[in-house]
């Protein structure tokens, strides 16, 4: 029997097979209040209070994996892994609450440098009114962080698996600025002035969009998470997710100015499989999501529509109607 490596089947494949491990092994609980709505597999778990659903997530940065020093501040590193976390809190409609901090640090790292961290996710929970409530450290050989967090969901919660054949597919700005910052901090092209600022702001001090997926709440879409390994490859997760297969029209996935400047040979790409943006991917209804669109801003647009053949597939189409067979090259940790 052909041993199975972690490569062969990758980050999200990994991912399922425990899913489908806990399902089986994992015995019920007896009698609670807490009613589990949502386990491993999407952005944030979910279980019903009597008040609230509760969420949480987590999520972890390591030094030569996620970042590298000589690329970020300590204090944007901070933002940074804070702000990651409560992306996927905005992807479910929830509020965050509370941090938990997990430090690995080298025995020679310098105070002051842990101090500027701590401020640069003490101004993001600031920004987005949360708290750090406690956590842990230990020495590393590398800096690692990451962070538990929990939050709550009002009203209903987005979720990946109720995408449906005929919803419209949306994003909630502008996408390629992440992966176009890394790539130019790479090869140490970043223009000058605020092109460049806006290029290294989107890599290194993501913004979540807590506020949009309020509005997505109130609407009522259907589906929704956040764009963090890049767009076809999340939306094929939600489609593999919610059974359902997608079309993408390529010319109509926003792209900023300054990304097009910066990189006019593969801002598409870039757009279209960088990843980082933390942008929100949502489906719902064309009258929906067309005033869902409207509420947000100038670059939320609609880019596609879901569709019942073939799940878990995008196909990506040019302004003609032409299928674009670009490289598929989202986040995996595995591959």
């Amino acid at each position: 029997m052909r041993t199975v490596k972690i490569r062969d089947i990758g980050e999200f494949g990994l991912i399922q097979s425990l899913k489908d491990l806990v399902c089986q092994l994992e015995r019920p609980l007896g009698e609670t209040t807490f009613h589990l709505l949502l386990g491993m597999g999407d952005d944030a778990a979910a279980w019903h209070t009597v008040e609230a659903t509760e969420l949480a997530t987590t999520d972890t940065l390591v030094d030569g994996v996620h970042f590298r020093h000589d690329l970020i501040s300590w204090e944007d590193l901070g933002w940074k892994a804070m702000a990651v976390n409560l992306s996927d809190v905005a992807a479910m409609g929830g509020l965050p609450l509370y941090a938990l901090v997990t430090l690995g640090l080298k025995p020679e790292t310098e105070v002051e440098d842990v101090h500027t961290l701590y401020r640069g996710m003490l101004s993001a929970c600031q920004e987005y009114q949360c708290r750090i409530v406690g956590g842990d450290m230990v020495q590393s050989p590398v800096t690692f962080i990451t962070i538990a967090m929990t939050g709550v969901a009002r009203g209903h919660v987005l979720t990946r698996q109720e995408a449906k054949p005929g919803d419209m597919i949306s994003v909630t700005g502008p996408l390629g600025c992440a992966a176009g910052g890394l790539q130019s901090l790479l090869q140490g092209t970043v223009p000058e002035g605020e092109q460049g600022i806006h290029l290294r702001q989107a890599y290194n001090r993501p913004i979540p969009r807590l506020q949009a997926s309020r509005v997505l709440v109130q609407s009522g879409v259907n589906a929704a998470m956040d764009i963090s390994d890049g767009l076809t490859d999340d939306l094929s997760k939600m489609c593999i997710s919610s059974g359902v297969g997608a079309i993408i029209h390529a010319h109509q996935v926003p792209v900023d100015a300054f990304l097009k400047d910066t990189c006019p040979q593969n801002y598409l790409q870039l757009a279209l499989n960088g990843g980082e943006d933390y942008e929100l991917l949502f489906t719902g209804k064309e009258e929906v999501v067309s005033k869902v669109v409207t509420q947000i801003g100038p670059y939320a647009a609609i880019i596609g529509r879901i569709v019942a053949e073939h799940p878990g597939e995008v196909q990506v189409l040019d302004e003609s109607g032409t299928e674009l067979h670009l490289a598929r090259h989202g986040w995996d940790h595995f591959r």
